[in-house]
C-alpha cells in the first residue's frame, strides 16, 4: 500500500513542479511586458511592428490588425516551460533572425506570408521550444533584437540579398556539380537542375513520388564563379531543424517553410531556399543538408 502511494506521488510531482510560470522572469528575459490568460495558463508577450509603416492593399495597417510579433509561454510537462510564437519580419530580417533563433535553441516551424499587396513585404516566422522559461525568454529576445539591429542600421527594408545578380548569360558547368551532389543534372540554356525524389502515400492509397512533387530539387544559373541556386527541400518533420541549421550555416537563405499536401504518410514539409556564390560551393552546401536526411 505504501509503495503504491509513493508511486502515485512520483507520478504527480512533475506536473506540480511546473504548475506555474515566473512571469516576472519572462518579462525580464524578453524585455517585454506580458499578460496572463488564467483560463489557459498562458503568459504572452507582444511586440508591435510600429517601427516601419506597412501598407496592405493600399491601406496603412495598424499593428493591431495582425502586425504584432508575439510569444506565448505555457508550463511544460517535460521541462519548465514551452514557448510558441510568431515573429513579424521584413525580407532582409528573416534569415538573420532565423539564425539567431536557431542558435539560441528555438525551433523554426513555418515561414510564410499573411497578406497580398503588402509594402514593404512582410513575412511571418513561427517559432517554438521547450526548456527553462528564462532561457526561452532570452532566445525570443535574441531573435527580436536581431531584427532591431538590422532596422537600426538600415531603416528602410532591403530589396535583395546583398549585391544584385544579373549575368549576361548562363554558363553553368554541370559535371563538377554532378560529382558534388551525386546525381545527374538536367541542363537547359546554360542552367543545371537536380531532382531527388522521396515517397509518400496519400489517404486514397496512391503512392506519390518524385514526379508528383515529393522531391528535393536544386537549380543553378549564372556562371561557375558567380551563380545562384534556388530550390525546395522535402523534409520529414524530424529533419526540418537540422536541415535549416545546415543550410543557414552554409549561408543559404530560407524563403518559405510550409506543407504541400495534407494527410500524407509519412508527413513531409517543404522549405524553399535561395543562395548566391560559386556554383560548386553552393552545390556542396546543398549536399551537406541532403546528407543529414534519412533516405
Amino acid at each position: 500500500m505504501k509503495i503504491k502511494r509513493f508511486l502515485t506521488i512520483l507520478a504527480i510531482v512533475p506536473s506540480l513542479a511546473f504548475a506555474a510560470l515566473d512571469t516576472a522572469k519572462i518579462e525580464s528575459a524578453t524585455g517585454l511586458k506580458g499578460t496572463l490568460n488564467e483560463a489557459e495558463g498562458v503568459f504572452k508577450v507582444t511586440a508591435p511592428r510600429n517601427d516601419v509603416k506597412i501598407n496592405v492593399d493600399g491601406w496603412q495597417m495598424p499593428p493591431f490588425m495582425g502586425l504584432t510579433s508575439w510569444a506565448g509561454f505555457l508550463p511544460g510537462k517535460k521541462a519548465e516551460a514551452m514557448v510558441m510564437g510568431d515573429l513579424v519580419l521584413f525580407q532582409d530580417e528573416v534569415n538573420p533572425v532565423m539564425s539567431a533563433a536557431l542558435d539560441a535553441g528555438l525551433s523554426v516551424t513555418a515561414l510564410h506570408n499573411h497578406f497580398f499587396y503588402d509594402d514593404p513585404k512582410v513575412y511571418f516566422m513561427h517559432i517554438g521550444g521547450e526548456g527553462a522559461a528564462e532561457k526561452l525568454g532570452a532566445a525570443v529576445k535574441a531573435a527580436l533584437d536581431k531584427a532591431k539591429e538590422i532596422r537600426a542600421a538600415n531603416p528602410v527594408p532591403g530589396k535583395m540579398f546583398g549585391a544584385g545578380f544579373a549575368p549576361a548569360a548562363n554558363g553553368i558547368t554541370a559535371a563538377p556539380l554532378e560529382a558534388a551532389l551525386g546525381g545527374k543534372a538536367t541542363a537547359k540554356d546554360g542552367m543545371a537542375k537536380f531532382v531527388f525524389g522521396r515517397v509518400s502515400k496519400m489517404p486514397c492509397g496512391c503512392e506519390v513520388g518524385k514526379e508528383m512533387g515529393v522531391n528535393t530539387w536544386a537549380a543553378f544559373a549564372g556562371a561557375d564563379d558567380n551563380a545562384i541556386v534556388d530550390g525546395d527541400f522535402c523534409v520529414l518533420e524530424t529533419e526540418l531543424q537540422t536541415v535549416l541549421k545546415t543550410l543557414r550555416a552554409e549561408g543559404i537563405n530560407i524563403v518559405a517553410i510550409h506543407h504541400h499536401m495534407t494527410m500524407e504518410e509519412p508527413r513531409y514539409l517543404f522549405l524553399h531556399y535561395w543562395g548566391k556564390g560559386k556554383a560548386l560551393d553552393l552545390a556542396k552546401a546543398v549536399k551537406s543538408a541532403l546528407a543529414t536526411q534519412s533516405k
